[in-house]
C-alpha cells in the first residue's frame, strides 16, 4: 500500500491523540511524575505528513507542558518555518518521554520502556510518511522498533530509510538535535542542510488545504528523490 494519497479525518485525528495525552497526565507507569511540572504529550497535526520526535521535555518545556518551546525549540521552529515552508502546526512534535528528567539528565532505558507505548500510539493514528527523529536517543529508539540498524547518529545523520508498516510506507530520517547545534555552532550548518533534503519529502496537495475534514499528503518525486540518495 502506497501512502502518497493518504486522507486522515483530522477531526477524528484529534479527538484520538487527545485520548492518548489524557492518559499521558494521569500516567505514573515511571518515577519522573513525582518531579515534572507538567506532562508533555505533544502538540500538531499530521497536516503535511511530518512527525519530530524528539528526546525529553526540557525546563521550558516542562514549564509550559508543550514540546520544544525553549531556545533549541525556537531554532527547530525556525527550520520548519523557513527551510520546510510550513507552520509549526503543521508538524506534529512529540518527544520519547513525556515527563522532563531531572536536570535534563539522559533517559534511562527504564523511562523509555514505559513511555515509548505512548509515542507509538501517536505515529499509528497520524500515519505519518515522514519521521524525523531529533538526536540519538529518538533515534536509537525509533530505528530499532522497525528493526534497523542505528549505528550512531554521526554515521546515518541525514539519510533517509524507507519501510513498509500498516499504513503504507515510511520515510525515516535521524538529524542533530537542535540543542546540539546550540551547544555546537559548527553543527547548524549540518541541521540547515538535512532541512532542506527533508523539503523534498512531502508534496501537500493544495486541495486538502482547503479540506476542514481531512488532509492529505503527496509524494510526486519521492520515488527519484530516493533512488538518487541510496
Amino acid at each position: 500500500m502506497d501512502n502518497s494519497n493518504v486522507i486522515i479525518n483530522e477531526n477524528s485525528a484529534t479527538e484520538k491523540l487527545e485520548l492518548i495525552a489524557e492518559k499521558i497526565r494521569r500516567c505514573k507507569r515511571c518515577d519522573l511524575w513525582k518531579t515534572k511540572t507538567n506532562y508533555v504529550p505533544g502538540e500538531g497535526s499530521g497536516y503535511s505528513g511530518i512527525v519530530f520526535v524528539g528526546e525529553a521535555p526540557g525546563r521550558e518545556e516542562d514549564i509550559q507542558g508543550r514540546p520544544f518551546v525553549g531556545n533549541a525549540g525556537k531554532l527547530l521552529t525556525e527550520m520548519i518555518e523557513e527551510k520546510l515552508g510550513l507552520k509549526r502546526n503543521q508538524v506534529f512534535i512529540a518527544n520519547v518521554l513525556k515527563c522532563r528528567p531531572p536536570n535534563n539528565r539522559d533517559p534511562l532505558p527504564e523511562e523509555v520502556e514505559a513511555c515509548k507505548p505512548y509515542l507509538f500510539e501517536q505515529l499509528k493514528i497520524l500515519k505519518p510518511s515522514v519521521i524525523v527523529c531529533l538526536g540519538r536517543h529518538s533515534a536509537s529508539l525509533i530505528f530499532n522498533h522497525f528493526n534497523l540498524t542505528f549505528p550512531g547518529i554521526t554515521r546515518i545523520r541525514g539519510k533517509p530509510f524507507e519501510i513498509a508498516v500498516e499504513w503504507g510506507k515510511l520515510r525515516l530520517i535521524a538529524i542533530y538535535h537542535p540543542a546540539a547545534a546550540l551547544y555546537r555552532p559548527q553543527l547548524k550548518e549540518h541541521l540547515e542542510k538535512d532541512f532542506s533534503k527533508l523539503k523534498e519529502f512531502v508534496r501537500m496537495d493544495k486541495k486538502s488545504s482547503k479540506n476542514k475534514l481531512g488532509l492529505k499528503t503527496k509524494n510526486k518525486t519521492l520515488k527519484d528523490f530516493f533512488s538518487e540518495l541510496l
